[in-house]
């Protein structure tokens, strides 16, 4: 079964290389493109596939795109690494971080971490913020690369500096406990709350922690109570636990036995 962030992230890849014709061929490309916006999957194949074999770069990535998702061809992987590489290796930064994906999970290749981590360096230093974020993943594991704290965290903010919301709560995260940058409760809070206005659940559940703590931040309960709630509504256990506990106790909200029952048993029946 495929990863479905994975195929959201193709996708919309693919949706947003339609809005731009960047390549030489820009009149046949253009064919395509239009084709392709009006789902006509098979005429932008027929349009792009002899540009991808002339060498073009956005026609080679995208013929891989079509693969990865079946886009008027059979979903084939195999494939779709094929054009994927011949694109990066022209220097296309999209199918740099794909071809990466590709590796990173087995798809279509032999899983090999070395590779990924080659491939997603490259999109990175393209400015690519998921393969940022992606890179920041592996030095923090060491998959691929030695691990690596500082260097996890030196991609987790070019990432989060873009506006990734995953890198802006592992920032957060390596501020809060101190995991390859001296530890900065303020910067935390800081990067917590980026990741949690962009509906983070875990990022929500942790700037709760740090009101209802006082870390960083003036102590603040029903401030605590706020991002709890948030969290909970979107299923995260430990935070319908701890809303629980709100009710439960009177703490940044009037105290209900009712409400602290509910949210107990929603976090219970995880």
């Amino acid at each position: 079964m495929r990863n479905s962030t994975l195929l959201r992230n193709l996708l919309t890849i693919f949706f947003w290389l339609l809005l731009a014709v960047p390549s030489v061929n820009a009149a046949d490309f253009q064919q395509g493109l239009d084709a392709a916006k009006r789902g006509d999957f098979a005429t932008a194949l027929q349009e792009w596939q002899p540009l991808a074999e002339q060498g073009d770069a956005y026609a080679q990535f995208n013929l891989g795109l079509m693969y990865v998702n079946g886009y008027g061809v059979a979903k084939d992987d195999t494939k779709a690494v094929y054009w994927y590489r011949k694109a990066a290796e022209q220097g296309e930064a999209y199918a740099q971080y794909n071809l990466g994906v590709m590796y990173d999970k087995g798809y279509g290749v032999a899983e090999d971490d070395t590779q990924a981590v080659y491939w997603f360096r490259k999109a990175a230093e393209q400015e690519i913020a998921i393969a940022q974020f992606n890179l920041g993943n592996k030095y923090r594991k060491g998959e691929g690369v030695s691990e690596d704290d500082a260097q996890a965290v030196y991609w987790f903010r070019k990432a989060a500096e873009q506006g990734h919301a995953n890198a802006q709560f592992n920032l957060g995260y390596m501020y809060d406990k101190g995991d390859g940058v001296a530890t900065d409760d303020t910067q935390a809070v800081y990067w917590y709350k980026k990741a949690a206005e962009q509906e983070i659940a875990i990022a929500q559940w942790s700037l709760a922690t740090m009101y209802q703590n006082g870390e960083g931040v003036t102590k603040d309960d029903t401030q605590a109570v706020y991002w709890y709630r948030k969290a909970a509504e979107q299923g995260f256990a430990k935070a319908q636990y701890n809303l629980g506990v709100m009710y439960d106790f009177g703490y940044g909200v009037a105290e209900d036995d009712t409400q602290a029952v509910y949210w107990y048993r929603k976090a219970a029946e995880q």
